[in-house]
């Protein structure tokens, strides 16, 4: 179908269409189904509440769960902030936030000013901050900071506002629209009391949808990646919806390719699609990019293996900006989230990852060479076991390897097609799996499930739905909820896991049943769709939401997307922030002093009803801000 930006699909809608959802229950219906809320908690078998069972958690949070007192003090020491539809951002009192950067803002001095009228031009976006800013990482060098950001996606009624309906229709408009994605990296610096790029600075890049990496690891030259102008299939052009993120110890940063899927489309719509493509939900159509207009490698019928070379992590040196990126297809093909890096105590780095989408798998690298303080570890990445995910009724797990000998495909054909690898080894699908996160003063690592509104129902033909159950325990599951599973012996590397759920959202304000949440989850506090997921140096948990804003029916009195604080010690959660309208709250790191936390503001006015951040009457942009205390004391 021929997508218009007024009626752009989301990225869930858009797959739907090539993998189409089963018949749908009715959620008043499922509700009725279900047993109490009280119930749940204590153990009814109707959902598989025995996934609530707290397994070997502490006993303060076994208690908080359970909505018992204790006397443990708060470490949460801020006033909570009430959930509000403002078309602005709300932190708590005692602290403050300003904008560092918004998309269009030049990283250099020859580049013109942000043109709001038009959107810029594809040069003019080829040296400025890219659109749609989601995970994140600083790095610090001799005194200075170097800011990593995603740049997901666009909002083409804005990037293209000269056009009708926001659709590209020159060489010029898919320039910049490419431009507008991948990573944009820039020195910042705290001038005059205020957060800012500094333009020129030797560190400030592009890396965009055109930029050339190289593919390494066991998908290196095999004949699915190789293409027209790549016939070795060595060299890859471009990433692009850059999600979440990940920082490894030796000073790279992991961008992680997501729905790249909707930027591919066929002219021959008699093209016979292959069985992978709509694995990957490719399908004849874009979601209205329209990138295959100037750039022929996006029409399927013309280099059907381009695809192949996208939705992998992409390894990135911000200290040197002549390096050119590498495609890390050891760690799996699918639409990454982010990428938890950890060095388990063996020495082999672990690599946790979520493939986001409903019915799809969380994934564990774990590096065939040891990681060694002061050596060289550039390649780490480059060879290693990726594991898939199963998890027990019973509050275990283990990690299924991904071999030739588990899935009967050849090294290269997992590290492409990394879904069906998973599916032959009998992995457990999960509700989207997004962000991981790793505590970092204890072996425990925690995973948002944003939500899955098919689960539970009947399955289509592709199969991708099993029934509630396990850490999935609620039918067509609207709210979400954060997994936690701890390995045994408190080593990454370990074969198996025990599990608990940490939270479940809800409305209790609106439902008394499994859809409330969990004990942790009250009417101050309630959220829906976790997303974003980050550990700070004390061991505190940052919980972000992308999730429904209508602030209507289910989702009444939740307001626009925000973030959380939890303590993972004792369950409480507290919210911290709330966003503008029709934002997503996402990414999240720390100035090198930590007295300053940045966070990417996503999308505000999706849907045209937002004029952030510069007010009345302007275009609403995508931002960084950085949210620092008045007294100028640390944050997280």
């Amino acid at each position: 179908m021929s997508v218009k930006q007024d009626q752009m699909l989301g990225f869930d809608e858009h797959d739907e269409l090539v993998r189409p959802a089963p018949e749908m229950v009715e959620f008043e219906e499922t509700a009725k189904s279900m047993v109490s809320r009280r119930g749940f908690l204590s153990g009814g078998a109707a959902v598989g509440a025995t996934a609530f069972v707290m397994g070997s958690t502490t006993f303060a949070a076994g208690k908080a769960l359970a909505g018992e007192q204790t006397n443990e003090m708060s470490r949460l020491a801020f006033d909570m902030v009430k959930a509000n539809a403002m078309d602005t951002v709300t932190v708590p009192q005692g602290y403050k936030w300003e904008v560092l950067a918004s998309w269009g803002e030049p990283l250099f001095s020859n580049a013109p000013a942000f043109n709001s009228a038009t959107g810029g031009t594809g040069e003019s976006q080829e040296l400025a901050f890219g659109d749609h800013n989601d995970g994140m990482a600083l790095f610090s060098h001799n005194g200075r900071q170097i800011l990593c950001v995603n740049n997901e996606y666009t909002n083409t009624s804005t990037l293209h506002a000269n056009r009708t309906d926001g659709v590209p229709t020159t060489a010029d408009d898919v320039r910049k629209n490419k431009a507008a994605h991948g990573v944009t990296v820039a020195e910042i610096a705290r001038r005059d009391g205020k957060w800012g790029i500094v333009k020129d600075s030797e560190y400030n890049r592009r890396i965009t949808a055109d930029t050339e990496m190289d593919i390494t690891g066991p998908a290196r030259g095999h004949d699915l990646m190789k293409t027209k102008a790549d016939p070795k299939g060595v060299v890859a052009k471009g990433t692009w919806n850059n999600c979440g993120n990940g920082q490894t110890p030796w000073g790279t940063y992991l961008t992680c390719e997501e729905n790249f899927n909707g930027y591919f489309s066929s002219s021959d719509k008699n093209y016979e699609l292959t069985p992978q493509m709509k694995r990957y939900g490719i399908s004849h159509e874009d979601r209205g990019y329209k990138w295959a207009m100037a750039d022929s490698r996006f029409d399927l019928s013309k280099d059907p293996q381009e695809p192949n070379r996208f939705g992998y992590i992409v390894e990135i040196d911000p200290l040197n900006p002549t390096a050119r990126p590498k495609k890390r297809t050891a760690l799996g093909r699918f639409k990454h989230e982010n990428a938890e890096v950890e060095v388990a105590a063996n020495g082999h780095v672990v690599v946790y990852l979520g493939d986001d989408e409903r019915g799809e798998f969380l994934y564990r690298f774990v590096s065939k060479n040891k990681f060694v303080v002061g050596g060289d570890n550039n390649d780490l990445l480059e060879e290693g076991t990726l594991y898939v995910a199963k998890f027990n009724d019973n509050n275990t797990g283990m990690w299924l390897a991904l071999t030739p000998k588990s899935t009967g495909m050849s090294e290269a054909e997992i590290a492409i097609y990394t879904r069906e690898a998973a599916s032959k080894v009998g992995a457990t699908t999960m509700d989207r799996p997004e962000w991981v996160a790793s505590n970092p003063n204890k072996a425990e690592v925690y995973c948002c499930l944003t939500n899955n509104k098919n689960r539970g129902v009947k399955p289509n033909a592709g199969g991708d739905e099993t029934p509630a159950g396990g850490p999935n325990p609620r039918v067509k599951n609207n709210y979400g909820q954060i997994v936690r599973w701890r390995p045994e012996g408190q080593d990454h590397t370990a074969p198996k896991f025990n599990w608990d759920l940490f939270v479940m959202a809800g409305n209790p304000a609106v439902y008394d049943d499994a859809y409330a949440g969990s004990k942790n989850v009250n009417k101050d506090n309630m959220f829906n769709s976790p997303d974003g997921l980050k550990f700070d140096s004390k061991g505190l948990l940052w919980i972000q939401t992308d999730g429904n804003y209508s602030n209507e029916k289910g989702f009444a009195g939740q307001g626009n997307n925000q973030m959380l604080v939890a303590d993972p010690e004792t369950g409480e959660i507290k919210r911290f922030l709330v966003g503008p309208k029709e934002c997503e709250i996402t990414g999240a790191t720390w100035s090198a002093d930590r007295t300053t936390m940045f966070i990417s503001v996503q999308h505000p006015g999706e849907k045209g009803n937002s004029n952030w951040p510069n007010g009345a009457g302007s275009v609403p942009r995508s931002s960084v801000i950085a949210i620092s205390r008045e007294d100028g004391e640390m944050i997280g």
